[in-house]
Formats: C-alpha cells, structure tokens, sequence
C-alpha cells in the first residue's frame, strides 16, 4: 500500500476540528445544577416543561426545574431552584413558553413590584398558563370562522 501523507495530514485536521466543536460545546452549555433557594408554582397546564429545563429573567438563566408533580387539584406543580443572588419578589409572574420554534419549554419569570421577597420555599400565586400551538391554531380558526351574524 502506497503513504498517502495528505489524506493522514487532513485526517488529523478533521478530528483536531471534531474535539475543539466538543470543547466549544461544552463550555457554552450550563450542566451544573444551579444551587440556591427553592420555591413553586402551580399551572393548569404545563406542557412540554420537563426536569432540568431553565428558569429566566428577560432571557437570563437564574434558576432550573427541579421536580413536576399533580397537587390534589389535578393542577400541575412546578418546584424550581433559583440562584441564591436573585431575589423575586412575591408578586412575580411566572409563565411556561417555549424556547425557540423546535426547543423544549421554559418557566419565564416576570418580576413584580412587591417589596416583599419570595422565601425558600415559597409560592408564586400569578402564573399564565402556557397555550400549546394547537390551542392557539384552533383559537384562530374559531376566530377566522366565525360568520358577521355570530359577531352582533
């Protein structure tokens, strides 16, 4: 068999490539669990939020999805750690929504104007329930169907 230096040389420069993507890759992602206080909100639904999924500010990673369980209401409890550097306060909103067109689901925050803080262990009362694509694509076909005689 003939040394082909070129085709060893371009080999080599492939896979250098290959390991600094993987390198790049995972300094950018965030795998460490964050530590903080805990707290919970209660959604009617939650769908698509999964363990593990973020928790944001105006698109900040402050906190993740710890656990997602019914409470005796069938309403869908979302327990979360958030950073022990963010104080919410006790009139945050928190909202499920997805997290670009093909990603998985996330807890938005909306901080409110309380001075009263959220405590490890607390509740956020106001949430908004996230609205699958379905919902809002049947939303706009009732909306779109609906003849001038239903409108009066």
């Amino acid at each position: 068999m003939k040394k082909r230096p070129l085709e060893t040389v371009m080999g080599i420069v492939v896979i250098l490539a290959a390991l600094g993507f993987i390198v790049f890759a995972y300094s950018k992602i965030e795998l460490k669990a964050v530590e903080g206080y805990n707290i919970y909100a209660l959604f009617q639904q939650a769908g698509g939020l999964e363990n593990g999924s973020n928790v944001e500010i105006s698109g900040i990673k402050v906190g993740t999805v710890t656990a997602r369980e019914l409470d005796d209401d069938f309403n869908a409890k979302v327990s979360m750690v958030i950073k022990e550097d963010v104080a919410l306060p006790d009139d945050t909103v928190a909202v499920v929504m997805g997290d670009g067109l093909m990603g998985g689901k996330l807890v938005n925050l909306i901080p409110g104007k309380s001075h009263n803080m959220l405590k490890d262990g607390g509740k956020i009362t106001r949430v908004k329930d996230f609205k699958s694509l379905e919902d809002s694509v049947s939303e706009i076909i009732f909306l779109a169907t609906k003849g001038p005689k239903d409108a009066e």
